[in-house]
């Protein structure tokens, strides 16, 4: 199994007074299930139920008392718990059954002594339209692809696991890491697929498991689309969505379609409650708070950037000594960059964001942009000279102080510059590899303005 730094928050959650049923959410096939598996060794009782299956469902359906179900599940457990013993309720897929999740606040009022987690691929769609849903009664922890550091821990490199918490980061680590890094932007973050590559370091091996992953999503569309119109434009966006990823789209004949922008747009918003895909939209603003201006065109940015490599047929392109900002037009380094930063933030409410002034001459985009101690940081994921930064300058000369990032290939180091307005700005160089260490490093960027 790979160690998923999320069980930290299992554990703590398995200690907090007062605690609340757990749902975890995230897309198909994040490993929400294997991570449950993983936490139940924290229990002296487990107790897993598939409400896919209609023996695990009934015991729901035909009862009306949180007693009544306990009693059932000890049963088919074998025993009741000691006093001593602690109980793990572990009920997957649970979108099959809306009493099912009605009885999630039952168990919260009158059995806090049971632990309970539920997950369920498809509840984030189902929600609005069949179940009725215990507000105010349950908890939520997201779980995302597989983390960079997540992934040098399931590859067993120790030193580099340790090495990356060093800050600042020692030089002499930089051309391992970047090594790895490149593997990892490369296979991506499903679980399955990191652990069929670890298993066997073969890139071609990988595309039949994704496509049993594309399978899956495509398979799951009629459980939640409301009309066979659109199971029809949900399936087209999902085979089209990973060639897109990372660009500016518009609803309007999506992918060259004949679709209209109101279906498209429905249909978008449905994937997104599914966490398949995110449409993030850009800010004007370069002050707290974030503000998106949904007039403008949103990015497409969706689950797994192994799946682009994959789907877009990229993956050709990495076998050679390219770096990665140089791959695709540099479209994978700025998913990538926008997939760790979604692992560093861990909420259901944060989204990533970018930064635009549109004008008639020229358009300035700044590729993410995110909140620092109340300011707005730019971070542009670029290789070459700081001169060709030039949307970050325009950032910088429009922001209320003078600090921004640069993602890329290079190594670490932080560099006084000034804009092509005459501005001086502080840069940071961050390498790929340290994305997850980005609030390590910017108390040392961020000095007194």
């Amino acid at each position: 199994m790979i160690y998923r730094k999320q069980i930290e928050k299992l554990k703590n959650w398995k200690k907090k007074d007062g605690r609340k049923p757990l749902i975890i959410r995230g897309a198909r096939q994040v490993g929400k299930t294997t991570l449950i598996n993983l936490f139940a060794r924290e229990f002296d009782i487990f107790i897993p139920l598939n409400l896919e299956k209609d023996d695990d469902r009934l015991i729901f359906e035909k009862q009306d008392k949180v007693n009544q179900i306990l009693q059932l599940l000890y049963l088919g457990n074998g025993r009741a718990p000691r006093n001593d013993e602690s109980v793990l309720v572990f009920i997957d897929e649970i979108q099959n059954s809306a009493k099912a999740v009605a009885f999630l606040r039952y168990f919260f009022e009158e059995a806090p002594g049971i632990y309970l987690i539920a997950t369920g691929s498809l509840l984030e769609s189902l929600l609005a339209k069949k179940i009725n849903f215990p507000v105010g009664r349950v908890e939520f922890l997201y779980l995302y692809p597989v983390s960079f550091s997540e992934f040098l821990s399931a590859y067993g490199n120790d030193q580099a696991s340790d090495i990356i918490k060093i800050v600042p980061f020692p030089e002499f680590g930089h051309e391992k890491l970047s090594s790895m890094y490149k593997e990892y932007a490369l296979i991506g973050g499903m679980p399955e697929i990191v652990n069929h590559y670890l298993k066997n370091k073969n890139i071609a091996a990988l595309n039949p498991v994704f496509e049993a992953l594309m399978l899956t999503y495509l398979d799951d569309v009629e459980q939640y689309a409301s009309s066979q119109r659109q199971v029809s434009i949900i399936r087209f966006i999902i085979q089209n969505a990973f060639k897109y990823a990372e660009q500016r789209i518009k609803f309007e004949g999506f992918a060259n379609s004949a679709y209209k922008s109101a279906d498209v747009g429905d249909c978008f918003r449905l994937l997104e409650k599914t966490f398949l895909l995110r449409l993030i939209y850009p800010t004007t603003n370069t002050t707290i708070p974030i503000i998106e201006n949904k007039r403008k065109s949103p990015k497409l940015q969706v689950l797994d950037t192994g799946m682009i490599n994959c789907f877009a047929g990229l993956q050709a392109e990495f076998l050679n000594n390219s770096p990665i900002d140089s791959i695709y037009n540099g479209i994978i380094a700025e998913h990538i960059v926008g997939q760790e930063l979604i692992s560093i933030h861990e909420s259901l409410l944060y989204k990533n964001s970018f930064w635009i002034r549109e004008k008639k001459q020229s358009n300035a985009e700044v590729d993410y942009v995110i909140n620092y101690q109340g300011l707005l940081i730019p971070i542009e994921v670029k290789s070459g000279k700081t001169g060709r930064l030039r949307s970050l300058m325009e950032f910088v000369d429009r922001a209320p102080h003078n600090f921004a990032v640069r993602i890329y290939s290079g190594l670490y180091g932080i560099e006084e510059h000034k804009t092509l307005n005459g501005k001086p700005y502080r840069l940071l160089n961050l390498p790929f590899y340290l994305v997850s260490e980005l609030y390590n490093y910017l108390p040392i960027l961020i000095v007194k303005i």
